[in-house]
């Protein structure tokens, strides 16, 4: 995904939710913070969304842009309409989000693109291995800190062990890179 794509998203969303403020979520929300991220992290052809104002839209949102609608046929990705509840989030990540907003590209509605930092303590909660690899793609390149990300993580509402899984992973992988 590109970022003139992003905002095309955000534009599509906001017209069909009838809401002018998105959450913008999921591993294209890195072009919030980084417009030009490397392309291994800009890989997904799908942004997760919820109307801001409107959460009860984000099933329309998902049945008029999502995956295989005339959307996603036309332009060759897609908005996946999707609660922000999916995400697992470090406490005050809403204060840190990263806006995307243009009077024209996106006439004035804005995407509230979970900050970089918020976007790689997600991914490590689901814990795939595609999103183990996103956030290192993130500390290789120098986008996150892993201080900032281990700050991040004890910010969690999770279990201890969780906590404790994800620290060992980040303090490995920021072993392995230097």
């Amino acid at each position: 995904m590109r970022f003139d794509q992003l905002e095309h998203a955000i534009r599509a969303a906001c017209d069909v939710s009838g809401d002018t403020e998105l959450l913008v979520f999921g591993s294209q929300a890195i072009l919030g913070s980084f417009p030009d991220a490397p392309e291994s992290l800009r890989a997904s052809i799908e942004v997760d969304v919820q109307a801001k104002n409107l959460p009860e839209m984000t099933d329309l949102i998902d049945g008029s842009l999502g995956l295989e609608s005339q959307f996603h046929v036309t332009h060759g990705f897609y908005v996946h309409g999707v609660s922000i509840e999916a995400a697992t989030l470090p406490r005050g990540w809403a204060k840190r989000t990263v806006e995307v907003s243009d009077p024209i590209a996106t006439r004035g509605c804005k995407g509230l693109c979970l900050e970089a930092h918020d976007l790689a303590v997600s991914k490590l909660v689901a814990y795939r291995e595609k999103d183990r690899t996103f956030v290192a793609t993130l500390l290789v390149e120098k986008l996150i800190d892993g201080t900032v990300l281990l700050e991040r993580i004890g910010l969690l509402n999770v279990d201890e062990n969780t906590k404790g899984r994800l620290v060992r992973w980040v303090e490995r992988t920021r072993d392995d890179i230097c």
